[in-house]
This record gives C-alpha cells, sequence and structure tokens, in this order.
C-alpha cells in the first residue's frame, strides 16, 4: 500500500522563514494489509454450518436424538468461530492523523485500538513479521513482545509507547508508515522519533 495523504500541500512543502503562521496540520495517512489465505478458512467455516443445517433438515440418523442436536450444534458452533475468526482478521487498517494512531481489525472494524500520538514515544520498521512469532493470526497479545495485529507474513511496523507497552503490525509499506509516525512526534513537541 502506499502512503496516501489527503492533503497534497503536505508533500514537499515546509515552513518558510520568515513566516508566521503555525504549519498546516498534517494530513491523514492510511493502510491495510489482507490476507487472502484465510478466505480459505473462511469457506470451511461456512461448509460447517451448512453440513450443521443440513443434518439438522434431513437427518436419517437412527441413534436417537441427543447425538443428532450435539453433531448440529457443534457442526454450527465451529463453522461460526472459524468464519467469525477468519472474517474479523482477514485484513488490518490503519489510520494515522495529526493526534492518533487507529488500528481497526477485519470488516467491522473491532477490535478497534486508538493510540494517541502523544502516548508514543517511537516507531520502527520490522521488514519481517510472521505469525509464527505471534502464536498464530490475529489480535495476539505475548508478555515479551506486547501486542500484535498479525494478518499475513511480511513487513510491519513496531510503536512504543511511553509506559513500555509495543504495538506491532502488519501493513503494506510499513515503513510510510513509521516515517508518517516519527514526523507526527517531531510536530508534537520535538520528541525524539528514534528513542
Amino acid at each position: 500500500m502506499r502512503d496516501h495523504s489527503e492533503d497534497p500541500r503536505e508533500q514537499g512543502s515546509a515552513s518558510r522563514p520568515g513566516d508566521d503562521e503555525r504549519p498546516e496540520a498534517p494530513a491523514v495517512w492510511t493502510g491495510r494489509a489482507t490476507n487472502r489465505v484465510q478466505w480459505l478458512l473462511a469457506a470451511v467455516g461456512a461448509a460447517c454450518v451448512a453440513l450443521g443445517v443440513e443434518l439438522a433438515v434431513d437427518s436419517a440418523w437412527t441413534s436417537g436424538l441427543a447425538p443428532l442436536v450435539m453433531a448440529v450444534v457443534g457442526c454450527v458452533a465451529a463453522g461460526l468461530l472459524m468464519l467469525y475468526g477468519t472474517i474479523a482478521f482477514v485484513h488490518v487498517a490503519v489510520r494515522v492523523d495529526k493526534d492518533t494512531l487507529e488500528i481497526r481489525c477485519g470488516h467491522i472494524g473491532v477490535p478497534r485500538t486508538r493510540i494517541p500520538l502523544t502516548h508514543v514515544v517511537g516507531a520502527d520498521f520490522d521488514p519481517r513479521v510472521t505469525p509464527r512469532q505471534w502464536g498464530g493470526w490475529g489480535y495476539r497479545w505475548r508478555p515479551e513482545k506486547g501486542t500484535g495485529v498479525v494478518v499475513r507474513r511480511g513487513e510491519g511496523f513496531v510503536v512504543r509507547l511511553g509506559d513500555g507497552r509495543m504495538y506491532t503490525v502488519t501493513v503494506d509499506d510499513a515503513e510510510a508508515a513509521v516515517r508518517v509516525i516519527r514526523d507526527r512526534l517531531r510536530m508534537l513537541g520535538g520528541r525524539s522519533a528514534h528513542a
């Protein structure tokens, strides 16, 4: 994903010596990452739900009602969990404006994390984020690594907060996200973006 600035004046514009006005508010940067492989898992989940419905509607089970109910409920529950788990984490959307970093997962945008940039002390590019590092895809937490939103293998960024927490996010063009976050940090008071 490319760096999408909504304000074309931001690119290459700098305040000229003698300008008495404050610099223009920074533009909004957006990025996203998608994992197409997870659609296969969503299809398997839909098949499980369909199997549960088929068993409930057209059942020729002769061993009793309890095994049939358990099979139907098991298929539908497993299918719905797979569907939600894959559709909720099939992509991530990142938005950086002048005040906040927002991370939204899936098509409904939940879970959503909003981090005020005043809480951020640094941002770094990570060229290789893998689901194996985080114990799988999705919204993850590991004591030694912090929180991760991992929808695919590849590039991402790591944001460090003043309280010691860290957020890792896989997103296309993560280097541009790091540049934008570091620029915002400099604009918010000269805080070191590399600390």
